[in-house]
This record gives structure tokens, sequence and C-alpha cells, in this order.
């Protein structure tokens, strides 16, 4: 793709940044083939060759962001399977992040917008105030449909029947290796999970101890900054980036570190992106130790199971498959436990979940949804199995087959308890 930048707007490094990955754009179309938006609203500035025109004119000429670019650029879930199909290698997540970040500086949203989003930056990142917006959207529930804003409704739907109580092992600690030790990883233990589902990291913390891992979880770390980071809030997102990292290298420096842990693949592909983010060496230096959870297990090796009789649809989240390019790993370690796998057609189309774009884009997402379970379901599970929060409240909000984390399903064929949603 031609640009055509002044050379004083290339001396911005997010610029050059930006003029190297539109050149790479040979206008193919590859892309809209496996763009969920375009394929559910069939609008060609809703596939990711539209929203790259727009920005690119945006960012060329300066200008603020207008409302036009705005409703495309938003309808974006960032699931990144249009880098999995270009044939080019265009880099569309930093574009579209810088794309986004712009748009918070120069565009001035509706103030139920401005408010809306205000809220969801300062509330789901914190696990404390979650817990607490999570109550009072379950005690609102009954009148949710009172609600005028479907973005609203979306959000008290989102709030579980069974909030779980906090659990201690999130707090910052050493579990130490079962048996000899061959590794020092740190957790992360993320942020909306800690409010949604505290079994998922009791379950890695439980699997990686009884394969030798001593695990910590560092004092300091927060939220990875994914959420705010899609939000265009880029100060606030860097501000978490950077006490995360401050976390990370303490830990590396008291007793060194093998590897990050990450189970929530969203966060995983923001922290591995830290480096890019940041611009920093320490960046970089956790950016490169982070991995998620099945890269960690795949190394360590996982004992060999005997037949389970379950029949496991694996719904391969989209930070997962499309941003860290992890596809194979997760499947292999199910079958590796004796459970029987199957994926369902379209696997590289997103639930919709997408981070908070389930509150932002309720109507767009419920489509989404119910497209991917209607293709989980036709695959007659007795279990479905996702690596990240997101997709597994998305998925289990619409079915009514059990839906548990990979690792929860690993840790009960080795020797841990049978996961909670199987009853």
């Amino acid at each position: 793709m031609q640009t055509h930048f002044t050379a004083e707007q290339l001396r911005d490094p997010g610029l050059a940044r930006a003029n190297e990955i539109l050149r790479s754009c040979v206008h193919c179309g590859f892309c809209t083939a496996t763009c969920p938006t375009y394929q559910v609203l069939g609008d060609e500035l809703d596939s990711p060759r539209g929203r790259i025109y727009l920005i690119k004119e945006m960012l060329e000429t300066g200008r603020p962001a207008d409302e036009r670019v705005v409703k495309h650029v938003d309808r974006c879930l960032s699931c990144l399977s249009c880098m999995t199909t270009c044939p080019s290698g265009v880099h569309y997540m930093h574009l579209v992040d810088q794309a986004r970040a712009y748009i918070e500086k120069t565009y001035r949203r509706p103030l139920g917008d401005r408010a809306l989003r205000w809220v969801l930056a300062k509330v789901l990142p914190y696990p404390g105030r979650f817990r607490l917006a999570l109550l009072g959207a379950k005690i609102a529930r009954p009148f949710a449909r009172l609600l005028p804003d479907r973005r609203l409704r979306a959000m008290v739907a989102m709030a579980p029947r069974r909030i779980p109580p906090v659990s201690r092992n999130d707090d910052p600690q050493v579990f130490p290796a079962i048996g000899p030790q061959r590794m020092r990883v740190a957790l992360m233990t993320g942020c909306a999970q800690r409010a949604l589902n505290t079994d998922i990291n009791d379950a890695t913390i439980r699997l990686l101890r009884r394969l030798g891992c001593a695990v910590l979880v560092p004092r300091g770390m927060g939220c990875c900054g994914a959420l705010t980071h899609h939000m265009g809030r880029e100060g606030e997102a860097h501000a978490a980036a950077r006490a995360n990292i401050a976390a990370f290298m303490a830990e590396k420096t008291a007793g060194g570190l093998d590897a990050i842990v990450i189970n929530t693949s969203g966060c995983g592909t923001t922290v591995k992106d830290y480096g890019h983010m940041l611009g920093t060496e320490e960046a970089a230096t956790v950016a490169g130790l982070a991995a998620d959870v099945s890269e960690v297990l795949t190394r360590l090796g996982l004992p060999e199971g005997a037949p389970k009789g379950l029949r496991v649809a694996y719904h391969a989240a989209c930070s997962l498959q499309h941003g860290q390019q992890i596809k194979t790993a997760p499947k292999e370690l199910l079958k590796r436990a004796g459970f029987t796998v199957v994926e369902p057609a379209d696997s590289h189309l997103c639930c919709g979940s997408a981070g908070t774009y389930n509150l932002l884009q309720p109507e767009i997402s419920a489509e989404l949804k119910a497209r991917k379970v209607q293709t989980l379901e036709a695959k007659a599970p007795d279990i479905i199995a996702a690596g990240n929060i997101g997709c597994m409240m998305q998925i289990g909000s619409g079915t009514g087959v059990p839906v548990v984390h990979t690792v929860e399903l690993l840790d009960w064929a080795t020797g841990g308890p049978k996961p909670r949603a199987l009853g």
C-alpha cells in the first residue's frame, strides 16, 4: 500500500511503525474471509482491509478521529484472525492499537460512552471493585429489562449466579515444588479472573507443583493492562505494564525465573507484547519470559493418562490461536491426559467476548456467541474447554454444556479435584 506520510511525521516512532505496517498491505482481501465482523455485517469498512484504509487516512492527514472512523474501529474485536490469514504479514494488532490510542486522544465520545468506558477502566482491572460490581449486577438482574441501554443490560447479565469466595492462593507467596524442583515460575493471577473463577489459578498452582515447579505469586503484580490498552487508554495500560515488569524483574533478580506462566490467553498476548509497548530492555525481558500455561506444561511433559470416556470440545481462544499462534499444544495435552478432543467448525472465528467487547458491542457479540455455541454443541460434547476466562463466560452464558478451563481438566486428570463446573 502506498503511503504519504511526511518526513516530519515519520520522526514519530509510532507513525513510522504505522507506515511500515501499512506499506506491507497489498489489498488482497484474504482477511475479509476470516474476519468475524465482516461475516456478520457484510460491510467492507468492518473488515481489516476497510479499517486499514480508514486508519491510514486518519493518521496521514493528522486530523482528529471522526464518528465514521470510531464506529468501525470500535467494532473491531482485535481477534487477530486477519493476522493468521494475511499472506503479507501485516501486523494489524499494532496498527489498530495505535488507532485506538489516537482516537482516545482526538475524539470526544458522547457522555454515556465516556461514562461507561470510565467505569469499565476503573472497575474490571481491580478484583475487589469488580467483585462489588458483580454483586450489584446480581442484585439488579431482576430489573435488567428496565435498563434503557443494552450495554448496561449486558453488564448485568455478565454477573455469574455464584460469585466465588476470594482465594488466598492469589495472595503474594511462594508454593514449593512437590518433589525435586525442575523450574521456578511466576504465576500471573489476572484481575477479572480472580473475581469470576478462582478455581483456574488454584488448579494451575496444583498442577505446576506436581510437575516440579516452585510457583511464585509476585508482590506488586496486577492487571496486565489489556483491558485499558484495547480501549485506547494508553497511559493506564502502560502504567499497569510497568508495575508488572517491576514485580517480575524483582523476582527474577531475587531468585531467577524460568517462565512467567499465564493462564488467561488475553493477558498472555499483551504481556508478550510488552517489549513493543514500552520499548525497554526490562519490558523485552519480561515479554520473553511470558508463556501460556500450555507451553510450560508441554515443556515439563504431562504424564499420559488412561482414557476418560469424556468428549471435550476444545474452543480455541483468539488470543491464543491468533495472538500467540498456539494452536496444537492445548489439544495435545488434553489428548495425552486421556480425553477425546473434538473441534467445532469455523474454529478460527471469535466467540464475541474479546475483553470488554461483549459489553460495548452487545449486538454483534451476541450474534457471534450464538454462532460459536451452535458449532460447539453440534459436536455433542460432554465438556467444553477453553484457555481464556472471557471465552468461558461468554460461551457458558449460551449453553448448558459445562465450560471449564483446559488446565482444570489437566489438573483433574493428574490427581486434582473434579472441576466444580462438572458437578
